[in-house]
C-alpha cells in the first residue's frame, strides 16, 4: 500500500492532525540542517511532498462535499 493510498482511508481529523505533525517535523529537520545535523537531506523533500499529498486530498474532500 502507497502513501497516497493510506491517506485516503484517514478521516479528515486524522489527516488535519498529521499535517500538523508533519509541520513541526519538518521545521525540526530545517533546524537541523541549519545547525549541521541533519543526516538524511532527502528527508526534508520527502516530508515536503507527504504534506501536499495530505493537502491535496484534503482539498479534493473539501470539494466533493460542496
Amino acid at each position: 500500500m502507497n502513501k497516497a493510498q493510506q491517506f485516503h482511508d484517514m478521516t479528515d481529523e486524522e489527516l488535519t492532525a498529521k499535517v500538523g505533525s508533519m509541520k513541526n517535523e519538518l521545521f525540526n529537520l530545517r533546524f537541523q540542517q541549519t545547525t549541521g545535523q541533519l543526516k538524511n537531506p532527502l528527508a526534508i523533500r520527502t516530508i515536503k511532498k507527504d504534506i501536499a499529498r495530505v493537502l491535496t486530498i484534503l482539498n479534493e474532500r473539501g470539494r466533493a462535499k460542496k
